[in-house]
Parts: structure tokens; C-alpha cells; sequence
């Protein structure tokens, strides 16, 4: 059995090296605290629980559903975007349904990318964003992200050569890994670079509304003249707490948002109707559970970054995401940091180097248990610090 030379190119081993572990220190007995995934633990709500129970009980919700989805669902779209954004979006072709975000971004370089075409992605990223480009064999261009620019790329250091023969870019603010979070100045910024050198621009918005201690996220269609060059990728995943419903939405240039759809009419059909209905509850719904949601993670966020702190790691406090980015506290690389936490103190992260070159010297941890696993987890990571002096 000969596989595709494409499977080589996914990013698979780090993540597999991960479970494998994981699965065998399970074996010995060992009590984990998995701060790996990046999966919410929280349920939805249980008036979406309900919604998604009685229509489920519809005879006639079996039957396909259209990649467009339904009306209402876009309609919910276009007036959650006008009320979060106080961005105009036409539902009737300025807005598509996708199962999950990560359905949207995987497909649409299906719709841009021939053989050997050039994309942007950004380094430490998101690894679908590489996956998906190598499936259609697309070059990639590395957007690093540093540390020393607010982890956000600098485009002034892109050589106009190489800037024209990128035909896309995926941007993801706030940020997984890294947690960091970008302004409407950098969005105009982008929109100014991609007009200059005809770049689609895709803008992974998954956790715009994972944010603390005040802070908005920006979408980026707020800056001038975004929605001539790109779309924005909203997941009710993380916001709502439904990640295993798998569905998201597309919005902007309607010339994006047709090509999208012409590919994914040729995959797939729509979404299961009783999960769009409980879509269009949660987008015209209250903000009651994106509040409780940001409340959880802050009070997560400040049990790990203080506790860690008072055990001598010091790292960033994030204003945005379910993540902390934080920079490795010993004389050892990733990955090797990564497994020894694991098998020594039986706490999980992910080595920086899973996300690209430039992760590395970084691990990131999930917000993903409750606060009385954190607080364990903290203490772990304490007795685990102190046995390196």
C-alpha cells in the first residue's frame, strides 16, 4: 500500500508522540491533569441542550440540508456581526455555514491554491493551517510570530518579490498558541498589504470572544476596506461551548465566500438542521454564556499564571484565548521539557515545537480543567520546579 507523498507533509508526529505518551502513563497509573487540548470541558447550555433534543425529534430534519444552510442561520449571523462588530454583512452572500471553523480554513485553499502557489502562514500556528495547504500542495511562506513584536508578523520585513507571489494568508488573533492579540491598527495594516499585493486574507476569529480584564477583540472587517480582500472564521466551539456540534461560520468578500461554497457544494452537504436552529438561539440569544465563559477562563487563567509565578515560572498574562503561552523554565528544549512534566509531575501541555520552529522554547497550556485541577496542577508543577534546583 503506497500512501499519497501529501501524507508525509502533515503534521501529525508531535501530537501522535502526545497520545502515545499520554496512553502509557495512563497504563502505569499515573494521575494526569491534561492541560493539552484545546477542547472546552464546559457543556453548552442546557436551553441549547434542549433545542438541539426536540428538533433532533422532527421527521422532517433528516433530509439534506443545503451548504448555505438555512435562512435564519445566516440571517442570526449577519445581525450577530452588526451587534458584536457594528459590521454590515449580507446574509445572502456575504455569509456560509461550516462545520466547525477548521472545516472553512482546510477547504479554502481549495479554492485558491494550484500546486507550488504560495501562502502565508503564521509560525508558531495552528498546525491546519499547514495541514491544509500541504493537501492541496501549496509553498509555505512562515510568518513568524516573536515575542520581540507583540507576536504579531511583521510585514515590513516581507520582500515585495515574495509578497507578490503569495496568493493568501491566514491570520488568528487572539492567537492559538500564543494567545496574543492584535488591534484594528494592525488589521488596517493588513488590509493595506494584501490590497498592494492581491493577497486573500483569511482571519481564524475562533476565541474574539475569550477575553479578559476588559479587553475587545477587534474583527477584521473593522478596518477599512477589509471585505475587498478577505474573510473572517467564527467558531461557536469555544464561545458557546460546542465543540463536538461542529459549526461555524465564513463572512466577508462574497467573491470568497462563492468560491468557498462551490468547493464544499462538491464535499459535503450542509449542516444537521437541529444544530443550525441551535445556532441561530445561541448568535440571537443573550450574552449570558460567553460572560460566564470569560469569567471561568480569567479566574483558570489567574490560578495558573500567579500560581506558576510563585513556584518561580513567570510567563505572560493573556488578555484573550483559553491558552497561556508560556516560555520553558529550564535548560531544555520543548518537547523534552514537555515529557518530563508529563511523566514526572503528570501534567500535560504541548511543546511549542508542535506549532513550527519559532514555538520553540515555549509549551502551551490549556485552560481546560476546573480550578481545583489547575490548583493541583500548580502544585505539580512546583514539586516538579523545585526538583531542578
Amino acid at each position: 500500500m503506497k500512501l499519497a507523498v501529501r501524507m508525509g507533509s502533515l503534521q501529525t508526529s508531535i501530537f501522535s508522540q502526545l497520545a502515545s505518551l499520554k496512553e502509557e502513563l495512563k497504563r502505569e497509573g499515573k494521575a494526569l491533569v491534561d492541560l493539552s487540548v484545546g477542547s472546552p470541558d464546559l457543556p453548552p447550555s442546557l436551553e441549547i441542550r434542549k433545542i438541539i433534543s426536540e428538533q433532533s425529534l422532527d421527521e422532517k430534519a433528516y433530509g439534506y440540508t443545503l451548504t448555505r444552510g438555512i435562512p435564519e442561520f445566516r440571517e442570526a449571523c449577519s445581525l450577530w456581526y452588526k451587534r458584536r462588530f457594528n459590521v454590515d454583512i449580507d446574509p445572502a452572500t456575504e455569509v456560509l455555514p461550516v462545520m466547525g471553523s477548521q472545516d472553512g480554513l482546510t477547504h479554502i485553499f481549495w479554492a485558491f491554491i494550484d500546486k507550488g502557489d504560495a501562502a502565508f502562514i503564521p509560525d508558531p500556528g495552528y498546525p491546519i493551517y499547514s495541514d491544509g495547504l500541504a493537501l492541496v500542495e501549496g509553498e509555505k511562506v512562515v510568518l513568524p510570530l516573536l515575542e520581540t513584536n507583540d507576536f504579531l508578523p511583521d510585514l515590513n520585513r516581507i520582500p515585495p518579490q515574495t509578497a507578490d507571489r503569495a496568493k493568501l494568508m491566514v491570520l488568528n488573533y487572539p492567537n492559538n498558541p500564543t494567545a496574543a492579540v492584535a488591534q484594528e491598527t494592525f488589521f488596517n495594516e493588513v488590509v493595506r498589504f494584501a490590497s498592494k499585493h492581491e493577497i486573500v486574507v483569511c482571519h481564524d476569529a475562533a476565541y474574539t470572544e475569550l477575553a479578559f480584564d476588559g479587553y475587545r477583540p477587534s474583527s477584521f472587517l473593522q478596518a477599512k476596506g477589509a471585505k475587498d480582500v478577505g474573510v473572517e472564521f467564527h467558531s461557536l466551539s469555544k464561545s458557546y461551548n460546542m465543540a463536538g456540534v461542529r459549526l461555524g461560520f465564513v463572512v466577508g468578500n462574497k467573491e470568497v465566500i462563492r468560491a468557498l461554497e462551490t468547493i464544499k457544494s462538491n464535499i459535503d452537504y450542509g449542516s444537521f438542521q437541529p444544530v443550525l436552529k441551535a445556532g441561530v438561539a445561541v448568535l440571537s440569544g443573550g450574552d449570558q454564556t460567553i460572560l460566564a465563559n470569560q469569567q471561568t477562563y480569567k479566574n483558570r487563567r489567574d490560578i495558573w499564571v500567579d500560581g506558576c509565578a510563585r513556584a518561580g515560572w513567570k510567563m505572560n498574562r493573556p488578555k484573550g484565548s483559553m491558552f497561556v503561552w508560556a516560555p520553558v523554565p529550564t535548560k531544555q528544549d520543548s518537547l523534552s521539557f514537555a515529557f518530563e512534566l508529563a511523566s514526572e509531575a503528570g501534567v500535560l501541555v504541548v511543546p511549542g515545537i508542535a506549532f513550527g520552529r519559532y514555538g520553540e522554547g515555549y509549551v502551551r497550556v490549556g485552560l481546560v480543567q476546573d480550578e481545583t485541577k489547575l490548583q493541583e496542577a500548580v502544585q505539580r508543577v512546583g514539586t516538579f520546579l523545585a526538583g531542578k534546583d
